[in-house]
């Protein structure tokens, strides 16, 4: 129903009711889209609604979801990718910041009730209503995540988040792009009030008649720390705290963020103006478009997880680190799960490490028994027979996968799944001997299961068609983004990433210092320095990989990598490898302060990933660019801000980086020889394939290992051992 102040206009997205008390609640309901985000053409209408109110005033005006998903999630960034192409964004960000100021200047009482997530501009609109009331429902969360897509928030959040709740809590929720639940948005004053989702409005239209008034130590907060003298003293103060998380060159809009809130005062339109200003300046950058382009890959990956996957209970056999965390993950996000291992005392330590994730993760105390309670000890291994999913995470040795597969596959049911967590071994080799191989997969996880989001699912030419995406919507259902790729060694990310590890504990080996290897690695914008990280891994495990890969691709293996290391030596996980290792830290050694790194160390380290990038792309590992530069970076780190291995390729210049190879390729051997595919239009800064020059390779599923087009020198692929630990040999 329409209120009779908005007589005459027709609403695509806004639904507006007036009660008798004179309070009109306004319905947001984005026409053909099931969640709301703020197009220009929801802000011109709801331009055209605000500026009616404002001549003639209700009681008061609640904002609203007409949604049961949430209440908005931001801005649409579809729309947003397409004004920085055209050149319009400072209008697009002028619009939407006038029509919130409008809303802040009207003469009425505005509340804004928020239910599910509440991010970036439906945080901004809820900061421009007089308050705010949240349900207490799990699913509320409230952020303002722009951050994470090179911007900050520039629809006035970033002027008014610091004036309501004090500059240092504003930063920590602007500056780290977390997200708030109901009752900490309350505690830090965002929210002004809690209630049930069931009378979320009633309550609303009370705080719109009768109002509250903020507690004293809110407003003086609000007050003080943004006076002149605040901002700059507690400016480089937050530009250090930054500076620990993100280079200024990899992530420019943290810094912009600080230095535009330091320097702007004056009234809301001049703050606003300076706001603006440097969010259309950093919208135009290549971290600002990479990391846009990252979101939409995310979105990818979650996308390829559909309908119910049809698993309930899930058994996983090995219960070492890797086997362990994945029954405990499964068990926390809902399944049922069993754990079976050879003897009890692995058990037993998988579900103490179980206890620990479950007190991290489950903040409630009394719903930790119900979640401990779906991970069960099996170690004779009943629950296979009723598993809809089987799980093989034991040690990496192809032979010891083999038996135990004959001993499970005669108790699956018919349309149970058989997968196996091998890091590396081509599954030709483990599915040639099943009954039921068309039920069988890979699907490989990271270590730490708990804090990495990718999971590859492996093909084989006899899989099942179902099988993948019964096995992308189990992720999902983790929370995981899955990831086709071809069943061949190392698959994508481990073949991606050891070329790099191999190259570097190589200069190591050189006597290049380990420090001094990982500074230039994290100054590309690796997440950590592939020293520390082959340390982290675990020697022993990087030498099993190392062993499986380094044939298949053709590279020496360094002297480090050539054997198992010594006992208690092998890196984090007994304190010493190739650092010593301190409280989980790496101490590393002083490096002489008149050393200079080679200056080809970067070309030496980045340049072999790239490499072995162009080569799975070509050789059809997975189906496209999009899904490698995806897998690389949030199966390895791969700086986020490059966009990913192609993406970096396409914007330095595949001519560029191939002379840089070749270069090497004469200074240092066949190591670095140019792999096939350096000539892809893939690789074209459009990254468009004229229909009539794309390649044959395509789809992963083209790609079976075992063809004439795997073949390299010496593919031999010897039995990988495991650790003394049992963990899975993986990165």
């Amino acid at each position: 129903m329409t209120t009779a102040r908005l007589a005459g206009l027709r609403f695509a997205h806004w639904q507006a009711q007036e009660r008798p008390d004179g309070v009109i609640v306004l319905s947001f309901d984005r026409a053909d889209a099931s969640v709301n985000t703020f197009a220009q053409d929801v802000l011109i209408e709801l331009d055209g609604i605000v500026e009616r109110l404002a001549v003639d005033p209700p009681k008061g005006l609640v904002i609203r979801s007409a949604k049961a998903s949430g209440f908005v999630a931001g801005a649409d960034i579809k729309e947003f990718q397409a004004f920085d192409a055209k050149g319009t964004v400072n209008d697009a960000i002028f619009r939407g910041q006038q029509v919130f100021q409008k809303i802040a200047e009207l003469p009425c009482p505005t509340v804004t009730a928020i239910h599910g997530f509440c991010m970036g501009g439906g945080t901004e609109i809820a900061l421009a209503c007089r308050y705010r009331v949240a349900s207490s429902d799990p699913s509320t969360r409230i952020g303002l995540p722009e951050v994470k897509l090179g911007i900050y928030p520039g629809w006035g959040g970033s002027v008014r988040l610091p004036r309501l709740v004090g500059a240092p809590a504003a930063m920590d929720v602007m500056l780290t792009g977390r997200t708030l639940s109901a009752s900490g948005a309350k505690a830090m004053g965002l929210v002004d009030k809690v209630v049930a989702p069931a009378v979320l409005v009633d309550a609303a239209v009370e705080l719109a008649l009768k109002g509250t008034a903020r507690p004293f130590r809110q407003r003086f907060l609000g007050w003080i720390t943004n006076t002149w003298p605040a901002r700059q003293l507690l400016a480089p103060m937050l530009v250090k705290q930054v500076a620990r998380k993100a280079r200024k060159d990899h992530y420019p809009a943290p810094y912009a963020l600080i230095e535009t809130w330091r320097r702007s005062g004056g009234g809301i339109q001049s703050r606003l103006a300076a706001e603006r200003k440097a969010v259309v300046k950093l919208a135009g950058t290549p971290t600002a478009r990479n990391l846009i382009r990252v979101f939409f890959l995310q979105e990818r990956l979650k996308g390829l997880g559909g309908k119910d996957p049809g698993i309930r209970s899930v058994h996983v056999v090995g219960a070492g680190v890797m086997g362990g965390d994945i029954a405990a993950w499964a068990a926390y996000k809902g399944f049922e799960v069993t754990l079976q291992d050879r003897e009890q005392r692995f058990i037993d330590g998988a579900l103490a490490r179980a206890q620990e994730l479950f007190a991290k993760k489950v903040k409630d105390e009394s719903k930790r028994p119900q979640v401990a309670s779906r991970l069960k000890s099996d170690l004779e291994g009943s629950g296979v027979a009723g598993a809809d999913l089987v799980i093989e995470a034991i040690i990496e040795q192809a032979q010891a996968k083999r038996e135990l597969y004959a001993t499970l596959e005669p108790k699956l049911k018919p349309d149970a799944l058989l997968t196996t967590n091998t890091s590396s071994i081509p599954l030709v080799e483990l599915r040639d001997h099943l009954q039921r191989p068309a039920r069988f997969a890979g699907l490989h996880y990271f270590n730490p299961v708990a804090l990495m989001p990718l999971v590859e699912i492996i093909r084989h030419d006899a899989m099942g068609g179902d099988v993948e995406a019964r096995l992308a919507a189990f992720c999902k259902k983790l929370d995981k983004l899955p990831v086709p790729v071809a069943g061949t060694p190392g698959f994508l990310v481990n073949r991606v990433l050891f070329p790099y590890m191999l190259e570097a504990m190589t200069a190591y080996a050189e006597g290049i210092p380990g420090p001094v290897i990982d500074k230039t690695a994290v100054k590309f914008g690796m997440p950590m320095g592939p020293i520390e990280l082959v340390d982290t891994v675990g020697l022993d495990v990087a030498a099993g990989v190392g062993a499986e890969l380094a044939p298949f691709l053709g590279l020496p293996i360094p002297a480090a990598l050539q054997a198992p290391p010594e006992a208690g030596k092998r890196g984090k996980k007994d304190g010493q490898g190739l650092y010593a290792w301190e409280n989980g830290k790496a101490r590393k050694p002083e490096v002489a302060k008149d050393y200079k790194a080679p200056g080809d160390l970067e070309d030496r380290l980045i340049l072999p990933l790239l490499n072995e990038a162009v080569a799975c792309l070509h050789d059809g590992v997975v189906a496209d660019a999009d899904l490698l530069d995806a897998g690389v970076i949030f199966g390895t780190g791969f700086a986020p801000f490059r966009g990913g291995p192609i993406q970096y390729i396409r914007e330095t210049g595949a001519n560029v980086l191939l002379a840089k190879l070749e270069a090497l390729q004469a200074r240092y051997g066949e190591r670095f020889a140019p792999r096939p595919g350096w000539d892809s239009p893939r690789l074209r800064a459009d990254g468009a394939v004229p229909a009539e020059t794309q390649e044959a390779a395509t789809p992963a599923t083209a790609a079976q290992p075992g063809e004439d087009r795997w073949a390299r020198p010496s593919d031999q692929r010897d039995v990988q051992p495991g650790d003394g630990n049992r963990d899975q040999n993986q990165v």
